[in-house]
């Protein structure tokens, strides 16, 4: 008899399922739950990338509704120490867990030790094709103006020097003509693929944005 209500009692409840929503599965980690978040990319200025090092991506998970306060502490932290850590991203569509790009793995987890909230870094690194989709592109304000004097920095014509003769902002282009052309023939350009190197009125732009990029 006993056994017979010890085994009733140990019947299993029938709970319902929440609907699940489609979220990235990153490989290590449990099922998280969905939630929307506007900040996604916090740079870490002390740690610039070094040409030529590789980083790595580690997922850290972290206490449900506590990614803020965990991306402040981790953040700080990075500052105060000038560790290796180059970018934590906070990723959409996910509760529990937040992104380290990192010199490597024991960057990372020196960087969430004794972190509040943290709850360790997951075993496996994380490909960045795996949490790309979640990141949002910041665009950057550019000032060009027509008849400015430009140089094209990527594509075919890098290096070379053009005039603008019309901006179209809705595309994000700019059309220019070659200055070293012996017929002008206009090219069409995406307008971060140029920098400002002097205005009409010969106003010439600062040095280093000259420099920014070789």
């Amino acid at each position: 008899m006993e056994n017979e209500q010890g085994s009733e009692q140990k019947e299993p409840e029938v709970v319902e399922a929440p609907e699940k929503q489609a979220v990235p599965i990153i490989a290590g980690a449990t099922e998280p739950e969905v939630k929307e978040v506007e900040e996604v990319k916090k740079l870490v200025p002390e740690a610039p990338k070094k040409e030529g090092i590789k980083t790595h991506i580690f997922a850290l998970r972290t206490t449900a509704n506590r990614e803020d306060q965990v991306m402040d502490f981790l953040v700080s932290n990075v500052k105060k120490k000038k560790m290796q850590i180059f970018s934590v991203i906070r990723p959409h569509g996910m509760r529990g867990y937040i992104f380290v790009e990192a010199n490597d793995r024991q960057s990372a987890e020196e960087a969430s030790f004794n972190i509040p909230y943290a709850r360790g870094i997951l075993p496996k690194e994380i490909q960045y094709a795996e949490i790309e989709h979640m990141l949002e592109q910041v665009k950057r304000e550019v000032d060009i103006r027509k008849n400015d004097v430009v140089e094209i920095i990527s594509g075919p014509f890098k290096r070379e020097q053009a005039k603008v003769t019309r901006i179209d902002k809705s595309k994000e282009e700019v059309v220019v003509e070659l200055l070293g052309a012996a017929v002008p023939i206009p090219i069409t350009v995406k307008m971060d693929a140029v920098k400002v190197i002097r205005r009409e009125s010969g106003e010439a732009q600062p040095e280093e944005q000259s420099d920014s990029e070789s």
